[in-house]
């Protein structure tokens, strides 16, 4: 009889926290849920060390407060702070209907009645944030969530400031390029709310036409260019993590666990799961191999990769985050995250990675019987 790993957890305070659900620049989104109310709730973790060597430190103190004030049914909420020795935990509102753009890049563009909702939906809440002095300044459908009632909820207020300097303007260039006001670019000051309402422009356009503005061809051309900064590789683990149980179900719909895994293989989202039986080991270098024949470097530790390499334009950078999740006796979850890069070229990094991933994917028993008839068919 197979032995039972023990289950890995790890406790912040009140907080069980799991899996990791998203990455960014300078931190990290872990699962986690109060072990006194049950609530699920997202926990932002940031190594301290890393905000002092970037200088961030006021940056960090600006998206806190700034975070503290705007209390809106339409900005994703701060529940509270906490802080270790050596991090900073930063505890939200976990939102589980995903981003309005995996909406659109797999929908299209959207009815009339429909936008208009969520376009009332971000001004609204976009108002309310001017009200207060705050300006988000990076708008964008990759930062506007939907929960389970598909409403719309503002979230990644880490390059917003709060009301204007002397001169009444901001001076601090930032934002996505394609979302951004053209007077934000031209180093000479600018509105803060004015440039905000320049993005909701930009949005609205997307939502009713499914592709941008001005000279770009389609939706996805929309991330042209993102810094690339190395993280901090997380604490060592003994083997695959096994999913425990409210992990599981929040990943499902309901108990159904067929909606963990991806059925549509023309739809890439920027964090995407595939099942299989073959061994933890087997799995992880048969994605080593793959990836370093698609010219990525590897990094593996303790059943988590991370794919470091340059885009298929060669302009830029491109990290994936993989890690190997056991959910029952022999059967694993591989979840695939875009770290670091554009949307555009995570797409195509993952159509061609799992191409190369035939030998341990796992196939339902029609699937497998149509492969078979495809071989015999050939010969």
């Amino acid at each position: 009889m197979k032995k039972s790993r023990k289950v890995v957890t790890r406790r912040v305070g009140k907080y069980e926290m799991g899996r990791t659900i998203g990455e960014g620049n300078f931190a990290k989104v872990k699962f986690a849920q109060n072990t006194e109310t049950g609530e699920n709730v997202a926990m932002k973790v940031l190594e301290k060390g890393t905000i002092l060597r970037n200088r961030m430190v006021d940056q960090i103190k600006r998206e806190i407060s700034i975070m503290k004030l705007v209390r809106h049914p339409n900005i994703v909420r701060l529940n509270e702070v906490l802080a270790s020795q050596s991090k900073i935990y930063i505890v939200l509102e976990f939102v589980t209907g995903g981003e309005l753009f995996d909406k659109i890049a797999h929908q299209g563009r959207l009815g009339e009645n429909e936008s208009r909702r969520y376009f009332q939906q971000l001004i609204d809440a976009l108002d309310y944030c001017h009200s207060k002095g705050v300006y988000h300044r990076d708008l964008k459908p990759e930062n506007l969530l939907l929960d389970s009632q598909g409403n719309l909820k503002i979230s990644d207020f880490g390059l917003s400031a709060l009301s204007q300097q002397e001169d009444g303007l901001l001076h601090t260039t930032c934002g996505t390029p394609n979302y951004v006001a053209p007077e934000v670019l031209g180093h000479k000051g600018y509105d803060g709310a004015a440039s905000d309402v320049w993005s909701c422009g930009v949005i609205l356009y997307v939502l009713m036409a499914g592709y941008l503005p001005f000279d770009e061809s389609d939706l996805v051309s929309l991330y042209r260019r993102e810094r690339y900064v190395s993280e901090q590789r997380e604490e060592k683990e003994t083997g695959p993590l096994m999913m425990n149980a409210f992990e599981l179900i929040t990943l499902s719909q309901g108990l159904n666990l067929s909606a963990l895994f991806d059925r549509r293989q023309g739809y890439v989202k920027r964090q995407t799961r595939f099942i299989s039986r073959k061994p933890a080991k087997v799995i992880i270098s048969t994605m080593d191999a793959a990836a370093r024949l698609m010219g990525f470097r590897v990094q593996t530790r303790n059943y988590k990769m991370r794919l470091e390499g340059l885009t298929t334009n060669k302009t830029g950078q491109l990290v994936v985050a993989l890690e190997v999740f056991e959910v029952a006796p022999s059967i694993f979850m591989i979840e695939v995250r875009k770290a670091v890069g554009e949307t555009l070229e995570y797409h195509k990094f993952y159509k061609t990675f799992r191409g190369r991933l035939e030998d341990i994917l796992w196939k339902p028993i029609h699937e497998a019987d149509k492969s078979q008839l495809k071989r015999t068919e050939s010969r």
